[in-house]
């Protein structure tokens, strides 16, 4: 389902201009809105006025009932399903901009800590020793890797 701006929105059309911008009696209509498939806005005197999202709802049960042979048990759950998508869209949309944004808190933080690191730790290295023993020095497939000394 789409968003609405407010001027798709508002209440403009009366139900026979509404019906024939649909293509249907205005009779039609009246059930839409009793089995509340869509419900159209009321002016100060009670008289509905459908807007132009009302309209396309109104195309899109005609699309469905017609074209599709479905009924109007059918299109209620079709919208009902649409509207539950859409929600889960908004709520994985939310997610997502959460995600992103503890994943770049989380970046900030282990910068922060690398920087932090970088000047408490200081390399050490006795005179004339390997990092790793000699002894222990292996390369792949454990084979021994020949370590030269200074001065050896």
């Amino acid at each position: 389902m789409a968003t609405h701006r407010p001027e798709r929105a508002r209440g403009v059309y009366m139900i026979s201009v509404a019906a024939e911008l649909a293509g249907m009696h205005p009779q039609t209509l009246r059930i839409y809105e009793a089995r509340g498939l869509i419900t159209p806005k009321r002016s100060a005197g009670r008289t509905r006025l459908y807007s132009e999202a009302d309209v396309e709802r109104l195309r899109r049960i005609q699309e469905l009932t017609g074209e599709m042979g479905m009924n109007l048990a059918g299109v209620e759950r079709v919208f009902a399903l649409e509207e539950e998508l859409e929600r889960m869209r908004e709520r994985m949309r939310k997610m997502e901009e959460q995600a992103e944004r503890a994943r770049r808190q989380l970046e900030l933080e282990v910068e922060k800590i690398r920087r932090s690191f970088r000047a408490e730790l200081v390399p050490y290295q006795a005179p004339g020793s390997a990092l790793v023993p000699a002894r222990d020095a292996r390369g792949p497939r454990g084979v021994r890797i020949p370590i030269q000394r200074r001065g050896a």
